[in-house]
């Protein structure tokens, strides 16, 4: 079963792609039941005709038992300044959600959306006590995405010819993109852009929500599909390699705090993969990224000691 945490703009769209691909049965989970119910009404729509799966929407959180997903899309509001912007308004739903996932759910296989992502992904697991191969943050699979992008709008060509468009490091200001491991088909991306070039498409890659406010819109297909193909990998075990938030446990140099680096997701967990070399300015930038996301995680933790 697929739980979905958020009857929100996202959490309708991964409901709605988990439903009509059939994937497994899905609860929706939301504080107004009545939109819960009425979207989960809606998408049981598209579920194919030969599928078996059903969809249902509730506020009752003792549904969720036994998921096998538990996706995580509940947000207080929309931040906008920067992802961390509502870092403590969502702190405090966020540590509601964390202990009625350990009350009724402790061994599902969760996937965290709510921003400032990398936070909220180390509140989850700290509060619900699960373990960290269990807990992903979804986001810097998106940022890779969007690398993606512009890299083959700047070099005029389509997506599928740019490959290991990595972007590591906190979902927000201080992402690290990895020019030194792209590549346009067989070619060294860094061979073919001056400083200036990656810079702005560093920029453009950590400010890519604000091009889309400019044009009337947030973020919800992205996020929603990245979030699906996770979801996808688990459900029907398949590997699947994407840069997710997760507990860097010595990994890069870094310990206790969740940040996006290269994993692999199996059915079974989430497991960092050998470490990607990275140049001198990368590994610079993705330290400084870290500390960001540390005293993040700290005021968060102090402030929720208070409440």
């Amino acid at each position: 079963m697929i739980t979905i945490i958020g009857a929100g703009r996202v959490g309708s769209a991964v409901a709605f792609l988990c439903g009509s691909a059939g994937l497994d049965n899905i609860t929706l989970v939301s504080r107004d039941e009545k939109k819960a119910m009425g979207t989960a009404l809606d998408i049981s729509n598209t579920i194919p005709s030969n599928s078996p799966i059903s969809i249902v929407g509730t506020s009752d959180y003792s549904k969720i038992k036994n998921s096998d997903v538990l996706v995580v899309t509940a947000s207080v509001k929309t931040h906008q300044v920067s992802r961390s912007d509502i870092m403590l308004e969502q702190a405090m739903m966020i540590r509601d959600v964390a202990r009625k996932i350990s009350s009724f759910s402790p061994d599902s296989k969760v996937l965290v959306v709510t921003n400032p992502v990398d936070v909220m992904t180390y509140l989850i697991q700290k509060v619900a006590n699960l373990a960290s191969k269990n807990v992903l943050g979804v986001a810097s699979s998106l940022d890779s995405s969007r690398f993606r992008y512009l890299l083959a709008k700047k070099l005029g060509t389509n997506q599928s010819q740019i490959s290991n468009a990595m972007v590591m490091g906190e979902h927000d200001d201080s992402m690290v993109p990895i020019f030194s491991q792209a590549k346009f088909g067989n070619d060294a991306i860094n061979e073919l852009l001056d400083e200036r070039q990656k810079s702005q498409i560093s920029a453009d890659v950590k400010y890519y929500w604000k091009s889309l406010r400019d044009h009337n819109v947030i973020s919800i297909f992205g996020i929603a599909k990245n979030t699906f193909d996770i979801i996808e990998a688990i459900i029907q075990n398949k590997k699947l390699h994407v840069c997710a938030s997760v507990l860097s446990e010595g990994r890069y140099g870094f310990d206790n705090v969740c940040l996006g680096i290269p994993i692999t997701v199996t059915k079974n967990g989430f497991f960092p993969t050998p470490e990607v070399l990275l140049d001198y300015d990368e590994k610079e930038q993705l330290h400084k990224s870290a500390d960001i996301v540390k005293n993040n995680i700290t005021q968060v933790m102090e402030f929720l000691k208070s409440r």
